[in-house]
């Protein structure tokens, strides 16, 4: 046993970590010999808003090759809507069973992150959104919750195990200002001994009126004040934060910017997008509700079979000119002009596609502005 309550890596890809009906099955299927070829579709028949975004991909794939399955997906980053297929696997049940639980539980918990990020840079108009959540997770999951916000649209985050590539961001602790004599001391002290590459956004609500510290901040150099006070203050956020951005003005600090954080939510950032510069947001992205995929049987030895409210079939979703979709049996001949979604990820164990998280991030950011009327 190591020294918390974690799973190895070990464990997940060797199928250890599973729903335990899972291995009991499997220990009675093959008491029976009964080891039919099946295809499984993974998709969500309820999301917690119009459309998602599909994450989780790149894990899937390292937990499935080598088995001797096939695995069809959407690409990473793809958005998608409810009851639309996102990952088809099929093989021999057996081969895979015990990983459903690991393949739903990479697959949801990634989309849901990846789907409030999104969802959250759609309703900042354009301002920058941080992922200042990771504190709200498990540690050990980190840099999953990281790259998902990231490929999201999240523009930096905080964690420093946050995966190669994805810039860094964050300001300063109220523990920090607390632990110099005075307020000042703690900015000076920032302005002059972080790195050049660290932005100077000082805090500037620790203990006395955000717009007396804005000010007293910006005299000691601030690039931008950090509020963090929407759910603790029980003023008129909004008017604190005019109220701020009028006394940084008068007082010849025009380009200083007031950056926004403290248990925001979706509507908050809509909200306060057009006085507001940019947006830390922690809970709202990392704690997000995940989203449901279920994985079924939709095919039986290569002929229709599901279970009663499924659809039988392994299916394909092609975008259509105009922006709609459509999803039909994969063995339908695509309409003109279709563009076909899930492609092949792994041929008979063998991973044929490394998703890359600046690919899916970018697939996000082309759609976000044609789902702006979309939730």
């Amino acid at each position: 046993m190591g020294w918390f309550e974690v799973v190895g890596e070990d464990a997940i890809k060797n199928g250890k970590c599973t729903d335990i009906y899972f291995r009991r099955v499997v220990e009675v299927m093959e008491r029976d010999g009964i080891n039919p070829h099946v295809t499984m579709e993974v998709t969500a028949s309820m999301l917690p808003d119009p459309w998602g975004v599909f994450c989780g991909l790149d894990d899937v794939i390292k937990l499935l090759e080598g088995l001797p399955v096939d695995v069809d997906a959407m690409p990473e980053g793809s958005i998608f809507f409810k009851n639309e297929p996102v990952l088809r696997v099929s093989g021999r049940y057996r081969d895979f069973a015990v990983y459903e639980t690991a393949i739903l539980g990479f697959l949801c918990h990634a989309s849901g992150v990846a789907s409030a990020a999104a969802h959250m840079k759609l309703a900042a108009g354009g301002r920058p959104v941080f992922s200042f959540g990771s504190r709200r997770q498990h540690p050990a999951i980190a840099a999953m919750i990281e790259r998902a916000a990231w490929i999201g649209g999240a523009d930096a985050v905080s964690n420093t195990c946050a995966p190669d590539g994805i810039p860094l961001a964050g300001t300063m602790p109220h523990a920090f200002v607390m632990c110099y004599p005075e307020q000042e001391d703690a900015w000076l002290a920032f302005a002059q001994g972080a790195g050049p590459e660290v932005p100077r956004i000082m805090l500037a609500d620790t203990f006395s009126d955000e717009t007396d510290e804005a000010v007293r901040a910006a005299a000691c150099g601030a690039a931008a004040v950090r509020l963090d006070t929407p759910r603790s203050r029980r003023g008129d956020m909004r008017a604190i934060i005019e109220e701020v951005r009028w006394e940084l003005d008068v007082n010849g600090y025009p380009d200083v910017k007031i950056f926004l954080s403290g248990g925001l939510s979706r509507a908050e950032v809509a909200a306060y997008r057009d006085v507001a510069d940019a947006f830390g947001v922690g809970g709202a992205i990392a704690n997000a509700p995940v989203i449901d995929f279920a994985m079924d049987i939709v095919e039986m030895k290569g002929r229709p079979y599901a279970k009663r409210g499924k659809r039988s079939s392994a299916k394909q979703v092609y975008d259509l000119p105009g922006g709609r979709r459509l999803v039909l049996p994969a063995r339908t001949p695509a309409p003109k002009g279709a563009v076909p979604l899930l492609a092949p990820c792994i041929k008979n164990g063998i991973a044929v596609v490394r998703p890359k998280m600046e690919d899916a991030r970018e697939r996000v950011l082309s759609r976000l502005s044609g789902l702006a009327g979309e939730g």
